[in-house]
């Protein structure tokens, strides 16, 4: 499993949760590894340009296109998420990879920005993603820590409430992407990724 380095941000907490859930995930920027990889994990923190261009810069635009475009799990986390859209209000002369289509939003006036607590989910659709996230009939618990959303789309799997529903998850065929922090997001995280792991060992068969 190839973990996209384009060398900002805390990468190696994404890598060092999917090994703990049994993949054998390697942080890499070679175009060979990602083409080769079972599943890619694109993951992200802070400013949505930022991260788009220190993509590119690192030469991991195409390869991570080409990923999506294969059939092969693809999961985006967080900005790694943002980013695989058209763009955003963030950074507006700043292309996204626009592996889904849709635009990223600032969140609203009427709410603090940052979101930055453990929010609950609420499953749209369900998602081999998702199962086993929710316990004793409880919703599951993650982590998010953002000031700007994916719109609504049909590809929303899961929201979460913050005076407005936000687009917390999403998925369209092969590709998954949330806005929380599975890493940071106790057992509800490690199921997801887990699950990841599981679908991407069943494609590789």
């Amino acid at each position: 499993m190839a973990v996209l380095d384009y060398g900002i941000g805390n990468l190696r907490s994404a890598q060092k949760s999917l090994e703990r859930v049994g993949a054998d995930a390697r942080l890499t920027a070679d175009a060979g590894l990602i083409r080769d990889a079972d599943a890619v994990v694109l993951p992200g923190v802070g400013n949505f340009g930022r991260v788009a261009e220190a993509i590119r810069d690192a030469g991991l635009a195409d390869p991570a296109r080409d990923a999506a475009a294969s059939g092969r799990p693809f999961l985006g986390i967080c900005v790694g998420m943002q980013v695989m859209f058209d763009g955003s209000e963030e950074s507006p002369d700043v292309a996204g990879l626009s592996i889904l289509p849709g635009t990223v939003r600032l969140l609203p006036d009427t709410v603090k920005r940052p979101q930055m607590q453990w929010n609950t989910l609420t499953v749209k659709r369900a998602s081999p993603m998702l199962a086993g996230l929710a316990t004793n009939d409880e919703p599951p618990w993650v982590y998010f820590v953002h000031s700007y959303a994916v719109e609504d789309t049909a590809a929303t799997i899961a929201t979460c409430d913050y005076g407005v529903p936000l687009v917390a998850a999403v998925e369209h065929d092969n590709i998954f992407a949330t806005q929380f922090h599975p890493e940071k997001s106790g057992r509800s995280g490690l199921r997801l990724l887990s699950n990841f792991v599981e679908r991407a060992k069943k494609e590789d068969q």
